[in-house]
């Protein structure tokens, strides 16, 4: 339980006024549920003729007092309306005890819930907020899926078992200690023979679940695994069916699911347990208390009377119920907890990107033109491989570089450097002179505007699409973006225009139309460094001819990094770099590069062939 109080203490700080008033309320529930019960004994003395004392009014506040008063007054009842009507008035009280009792235990749940869903909402946002804030490098080492079910299946679980169970966790411990003080009241004797018996039972409660946490973890990862395994088959699912894999992967899928139901039965069936367990060892404690009690009375050496010893029993009877649903609660509290240990590794990732302690200040001015300079850059994504070796590259303000090279020379992951999506540890990047690790990261990649081969769109309208991470948008400004992308004729032939939901993606507009929202999106930000990175190679040659026209308004007066696939795009760069095998092989212009016949010369043969 040492997790779940330091889960609590983390999470439930905001909810303190609920947590104090249904401890209230569950505190008044456990009175009037004594209180009610507490009518048992003098309705079955009344009943049998058992209690023949002459009691009188006694002064005072004290308990021997109340008991005292409270048998005095019904005496006087009894002789002035007989004892039928006595009996029929303590049945009405025990009503009114009894409708007071569910009415606190109504309070005491109603200012949980807000605990429950509260708690729930603030780990939802705690890990999308630190999903959004992680760096690109974690997503690498992740499956997609996992991170979702983490998101989604985890914090649901945390929500069925951990959650749900808070009220319970409450409400009986009171009822138990309240139960027990009242035992201890009524028979010091009985109730220390119930202590002894406790750890015992308590005991092999423990031994059944001990293993019930580690069963969770692994049911929690295998629903990672199983909803990876759906993404990416939705994702592929145009190679999975030209491959002809649909078996494969149905057996895939079934092979998971299948591990799946196994974990799940283990899990189900040890938590199903806990209920006929603590039944058995219930009903054994009281069958065990009856023969003691009983033998203490019949021996005539016990603090009890009968009717004392059938309203204890009541109270232990009132006390088992709670601590089954205690154990069982316990239980269910395991489960949550293992899901919450997969939370945690997303909510306790350490995030290198991170702001300095001292950040320089970077004028940011509309229209402002910025150099990037790599010096010295030696990079790898392992400790064993460098992707980057010693890369050494001025880019001027207001310079368009090209970055080119065969696949896997490292240019995409040059310029991914630039707005820090992963970090130098050799060597420095700089913009404007100034090192990007002493620049707010906001700041720095308020600078740059991101063209990508693969237009990254929303589930959203056209509007919001271009307008994404632009403060203060308007319409005007939207439309006039559009229409430098040659985007807007497109747009307003749409069903909505600007209002128009793209889908998925972008699934309803093709390849050329996203990638020019994707244009208008750079341009309403008007960045002062623009990266393309292949944005145009994945596009039939119409497509290419509008997005290239829109890319070099775009590109107009501004420094541009260009990483590119189809050669003949960047002819008019003003410097050119060839990159292989992490290093930098030529730097020039088109024609000083084509004249020197090098690697550069080649590229642009094997293109024309």
């Amino acid at each position: 339980m040492k997790e779940l109080f330091l889960f609590l203490k983390r999470y439930a700080s905001p909810y303190k006024r609920d947590i104090v008033l249904s401890v209230v309320f569950n505190f008044l529930t456990a009175f009037f549920t004594l209180f009610s019960f507490a009518f048992i004994i003098p309705i079955l003395q009344m009943l049998f003729g058992m209690d023949t004392t002459e009691y009188s009014y006694m002064e005072g506040v004290s308990a021997e007092a109340v008991k005292n008063n409270f048998y005095y007054y019904m005496s006087e009842l009894i002789s002035t309306h007989g004892k039928s009507f006595t009996l029929a008035f303590l049945g009405v009280l025990l009503v009114v005890t009894c409708l007071l009792k569910v009415m606190t235990a109504y309070l005491s749940e109603f200012f949980t819930i807000p605990l429950q869903n509260g708690v729930v909402r603030d780990i939802r946002r705690e890990m999308y907020d630190k999903i959004v804030s992680l760096p690109i490098g974690f997503f690498t080492q992740e499956r997609k899926g996992d991170i979702i079910a983490r998101l989604s299946g985890d914090v649901q679980e945390v929500q069925n078992s951990v959650m749900a169970s808070l009220f319970s966790l409450v409400k009986y411990p009171i009822m138990i200690i309240a139960c027990l003080g009242m035992m201890l009241v009524v028979s010091w004797k009985l109730t220390i023979f119930v202590f002894v018996m406790l750890p015992f039972v308590g005991g092999i409660m423990g031994v059944v679940g001990k293993k019930l946490k580690a069963k969770s973890l692994a049911s929690q990862n295998k629903w990672g695994e199983i909803l990876s395994n759906a993404e990416e088959t939705i994702g592929g699912l145009r190679v999975i069916k030209a491959f002809n894999a649909e078996k494969m992967m149905e057996k895939r899928f079934a092979r998971q699911t299948q591990d799946f139901y196994r974990i799940n039965n283990s899990v189900s069936r040890r938590t199903a347990l806990a209920h006929p367990m603590s039944e058995f060892l219930g009903t054994t404690a009281v069958a065990i208390i009856l023969w003691f009690g009983g033998s203490l009375i019949l021996s005539n050496n016990s603090d009890i009377d009968a009717p004392a010893f059938i309203y204890y029993m009541v109270m232990f009877y009132s006390m088992i119920n709670p601590a089954k649903d205690l154990s069982k609660t316990s239980y269910t509290v395991r489960k949550g907890m293992a899901a919450k240990l997969r939370i945690d590794k997303i909510l306790d990732a350490v995030n290198p990107i991170t702001d300095p302690e001292h950040p320089q200040a970077l004028p940011i001015d509309a229209g402002r033109k910025s150099s990037v300079t790599f010096s010295g850059v030696t990079f790898g994504y392992t400790d064993e491989t460098d992707v980057l070796k010693n890369i050494n590259l001025e880019v001027a303000p207001g310079e368009t570089v090209a970055i080119v090279g065969q696949s896997g020379s490292g240019k995409s992951t040059l310029v991914d450097l630039i707005p820090r999506f992963w970090d130098v540890e050799r060597g420095e990047v700089l913009v404007d002179g100034i090192n990007v690790k002493d620049l707010r990261v906001k700041d720095l990649r308020s600078l740059m505007g991101n063209v990508n081969q693969e237009a990254i769109l929303f589930n959203d309208t056209i509007y919001n699409n271009i307008a994404f991470g632009v403060e203060n948008a308007t319409r005007e400004r939207v439309e006039e973006a559009a229409r430098i992308a040659n985007a807007h004729d497109f747009i307003m032939g749409t069903e909505n225009g600007y209002d128009t939901m793209i889908g998925d993606r972008g699934c309803r507009l093709s390849g050329g139309q996203r990638q020019r929202i994707s244009i208008a999106r750079a341009i309403l930000k008007n960045p002062a460094i623009l990266i393309l990175d292949e944005a145009t190679s994945a596009l039939d040659t119409e497509s290419e001819r509008l997005v290239q026209e829109a890319l070099e308004k775009l590109m107009k007066d501004r420094t541009t990094i260009v990483i590119a696939h189809r050669l003949s795009t960047i002819i008019n760069a003003d410097k050119i770099c060839v990159l292989h095998e992490g290093e930098i092989a030529e730097t020039g212009t088109h024609d000083e590069l084509i004249a020197r016949g090098g690697l550069y010369k080649h590229l642009v043969d094997m293109q024309q062939v």
